[in-house]
């Protein structure tokens, strides 16, 4: 196993690992904004107002891309199982 297999290991590792936790990431993200604006506008200061609202949108998205990130993670994994019989010899 040669240096340039392992960065690529590592880099395919890394895509598969923000392309799976982005839309949770995201959808936190924007609903975050969105409650602090609202916050800012009407000078509320509830520091708990926002946990409700991403807990939902972060169960909404996972729902909504589960079975995507569940594909996106076998298909790595089948890739790093056939990639066994390559890195032993």
């Amino acid at each position: 196993m040669n240096p340039q297999m392992v960065v690529s290991i590592g880099r395919e590792a890394l895509m598969v690992t923000l392309m799976i936790a982005g839309p949770l990431l995201l959808a936190g993200l924007i609903v975050g904004v969105v409650i602090s604006i609202f916050q800012a506008v009407t000078q509320i200061q509830e520091m708990t107002l926002t946990f409700v609202p991403k807990i939902l949108a972060i169960g909404l998205a996972l729902l909504i891309f589960l079975p995507w990130m569940i594909n996106i993670a076998t298909d790595f994994a089948r890739h790093m199982f056939e990639l066994i019989p390559t890195l032993v010899g």
